[in-house]
């Protein structure tokens, strides 16, 4: 998020210094009021992400500050965390009674001061503007469930029953939560569940039910169907954006801890396929640097042609990765000074299915075999492993393959000297639309300047 802004209440200066400087730690933004009506104004006068309160203080208390700025439609929405010294249970209980969103001791220490807050703030930060479908034949309902969603800063859109509820889904792509009564026409809120569960798109949205049908049979069937929180009806509409205010916090703190996960996942595997593509070039002098410098060309022709972030980064890798298979080529065919014979250039024409197959059983690099396997490739269809024509060939491929031959033939070779780039240039040219892809060469000559 945003540099937060953060309002401090406590009566006492060298206090309030204190945790300014704790949370300037963190980033944010502090301003400071020296009692419950300096910080009630405070709260009414600006816009903050978080009130951290004191409880004793003159005038007002944090007790009766947090109940106010949650009663008070203007703040009520703004979370408030209690950070005082008085820590034993009734108080701890009195906080969350008025409404506090979290309960702090003075004496717990700064990393474990920092870390609450900065989670609070994460939490905050991941439920603001998010959509949830409210789901009940009740119009009372709906209307009652959308105000109180709203106010904490949901978006919300509401339909009668499931079948409604489902073409709301097909029509906006997803949704972030579902809140869904049992007992309704048409289709209800099991059979909901049950689609939903049962189609890839919509099977993570947690699925909130509200019900006057609080047995444990009931209950029991709703969570073995996949519902991941229930409210009883009559429920008090505070408690009921909590719980999706938690549901929704948790869900979204899983996924950013998962693809964190992957993404760490992701860069173990990429670092030890470099080292692969480092170890090959290191086989061989002449070639050391190779899959480097095809990566920069097809990176600059992707910023040229307004490739997206994740088109780049999938281009860049399949680019150093292209020439991965010659890790299987021995070296008495790989590093042989002088022409190939035909048996060997048979040999040599494999790496392409090598690195494809080196990379097949790696779920997350699926998106890189063809430009891997394909870089070989012609237009007029003489190229390897598989002879594909025009269009056939992955657009990364015909990419990768332009700034292959370009490096290829300005570079030193066991077997001849590295050629004049205007003569090189004039190859390239002169292989558009037989060999290479003349848009790509057009991006090509563009990107260098020629």
């Amino acid at each position: 998020m945003s540099q937060p802004k953060i309002l401090v209440v406590d009566d006492s200066r060298l206090i309030r210094k204190a945790i300014q400087r704790e949370l300037q730690q963190i980033g944010a933004l502090v301003t400071q009021a020296n009692d419950g009506i300096d910080g009630f104004e405070k709260a009414h006068a600006d816009h903050f992400d978080l009130i951290i309160s004191d409880v004793d203080m003159p005038r007002m208390d944090g007790f009766t500050l947090c109940e106010k700025l949650k009663g008070d439609p203007v703040t009520c929405t703004i979370p408030v965390v209690i950070c005082s010294s008085r820590d034993n249970e009734s108080a701890v209980e009195h906080g969350f009674r008025v409404g506090a969103d979290g309960y702090l001791p003075k004496s717990g220490g700064s990393d474990v001061f920092r870390r609450a807050i900065r989670d609070m703030l994460e939490r905050a930060d991941i439920v603001r503007d998010r959509l949830v479908l409210v789901v009940d034949d009740s119009q009372l309902v709906r209307g009652s469930v959308k105000r109180e969603l709203e106010q904490a800063r949901f978006r919300v859109v509401t339909a009668e029953n499931g079948k409604q509820a489902l073409d709301i889904l097909s029509a906006n792509g997803r949704v972030d939560l579902i809140v869904s009564d049992l007992e309704m026409p048409v289709m209800n809120g099991l059979e909901l569940l049950t689609a939903l569960k049962a189609d890839e798109r919509w099977l993570a949205i947690p699925f909130l039910v509200m019900t006057s049908q609080a047995d444990q049979g009931t209950i029991r069937r709703l969570y073995r169907a996949g519902a991941a929180a229930y409210v009883p009806k009559p429920f008090n509409g505070q408690h009921l954006v909590h719980v999706a205010e938690k549901l929704l916090s948790d869900h979204f703190l899983k996924l950013l801890h998962e693809k964190e996960r992957l993404q760490a996942e992701h860069g173990l595997l990429l670092a030890s396929i470099t080292s692969l593509i480092q170890a090959l070039e290191a086989r061989d002098l002449y070639t050391r640097g190779h899959s480097e410098a095809v990566a920069e060309i097809a990176v600059g022709m992707g910023r040229k042609m307004g490739l997206d972030r994740d088109q780049m980064e999938k281009l860049e890798i399949a680019a150093r990765l292209h020439d991965l298979g010659k890790i299987g080529i021995p070296d008495a065919v790989l590093l042989k000074p002088g022409k190939l014979t035909q048996a060997e250039y048979e040999i040599i024409k494999t790496h392409p299915t090598i690195g494809a197959d080196i990379l097949r059983p790696i779920p997350s690099m699926s998106d890189l075999i063809p430009a891997v396997q394909s870089h070989h490739e012609r237009l007029d269809g003489t190229g390897y492993p598989h002879g594909l024509k025009n269009g056939e060939i992955p657009l990364f491929a015909r990419i990768i393959a332009v700034g292959d031959i370009y490096h290829a033939l300005t570079s030193t070779r066991p077997y001849r000297d590295p050629m004049p780039e205007g003569t090189v240039l004039q190859i390239i040219n002169d292989a558009r639309g037989t060999h290479l892809c003349p848009e790509c060469v057009a991006i090509f000559l563009d990107y260098l300047g020629a």
